[in-house]
């Protein structure tokens, strides 16, 4: 049990990390600055993804009054912006490819600013003392984004390139196996804690605040229609890796870690019809068309 503990985290990692890695290598020359290089565009997308979702999560707390270990873990997942999954799922739903990869390239860098100022300020806002180290989110964006996004960048453009893009169908389809594999243990081991945090409101909670960023993300999109779902997707799509770490650098009870993992099956469930909804609507546009 104990070596399946460590075994865990290094499958996540490298299953995240070949996600990105696949990233780099679709990716095109000005992609990863194309959000950058657009100040309006970059604070429309700081607002949706870092900003409303933190106050979302504080002021539905406010209002209802849930258990301590769920009400640490959403303001937790609050502050946790874009895992390695957003840029695919923005992708389909017909995003533009430089601002989906400009998009998480450029919150994947602010989170190691944001992360840790939204933390604090939450923490003071509640009057507890906290800790929320950008060593952790800085060590996680190296190792899960920075690192495999350049592999990428290099084995698509330089290296192999014909091997590179032929092989990303296939690594993300593996990397999506042994990431669902690493995620059983953890989910049947949390399970157990999920009745307790179900009944007293949380659920609501987490959906919506889900549907407070996903509502934000969508009316605050890009330059183009069809980037808007790109933005919508990636503020109600939270990072629990991120969220974990930060709740083990404060000692936080387990149970925090079972209701950050709840908060992600509801929101993956929660985003659903909104996705649904886009793909229609795209299918419409094209008969039309």
């Amino acid at each position: 049990m104990d070596s399946l503990k460590q075994i865990i985290p290094i499958v996540i990692t490298l299953s995240l990390g070949l996600l990105v890695f696949s990233i780099g290598v679709r990716s095109t020359g000005g992609d990863f600055l194309f959000v950058l290089r657009r100040p309006g565009l970059l604070a429309k997308a700081v607002l949706a993804v870092c900003i409303i979702p933190v106050v979302a999560a504080v002021a539905m707390l406010a209002f209802v009054d849930i258990g301590r270990p769920a009400a640490i873990a959403i303001l937790l997942m609050a502050i946790s912006p874009v895992p390695p999954l957003v840029p695919g799922k923005d992708l389909k739903l017909g995003g533009r490819t430089a601002y989906v990869f400009g998009l998480y390239a450029a919150l994947a860098l602010i989170s190691v600013i944001s992360v840790p100022l939204l933390g604090s300020l939450t923490a003071a806002f509640y009057g507890v003392s906290k800790s929320f180290p950008a060593s952790i989110v800085a060590l996680n964006v190296a190792s899960v984004v920075v690192l495999p996004l350049l592999l990428g960048i290099v084995f698509g453009r330089k290296l192999a390139p014909d091997w590179a893009h032929r092989a990303v169908p296939w690594i993300e389809r593996t990397a999506m196996v042994f990431l669902l594999i690493a995620l059983v243990p953890i989910l049947w081991s949390s399970s157990p804690q999920f009745p307790l945090l179900v009944g007293d409101g949380t659920i609501i909670v987490i959906i919506i605040v889900v549907g407070i960023a996903l509502a934000a993300g969508h009316f605050l999109g890009g330059e183009a229609p069809e980037d808007r779902p790109a933005l919508a997707v990636a503020a109600a799509t939270r990072h629990p890796g991120i969220a974990i770490a930060l709740a083990g650098a404060n000692h936080e009870n387990p149970q925090v870690t079972s209701a950050i993992l709840l908060f992600l099956l509801v929101s993956i469930v929660a985003v659903i019809p909104y996705q649904i909804f886009v793909k229609r609507r795209s299918a419409t546009a094209s008969r039309i068309g």
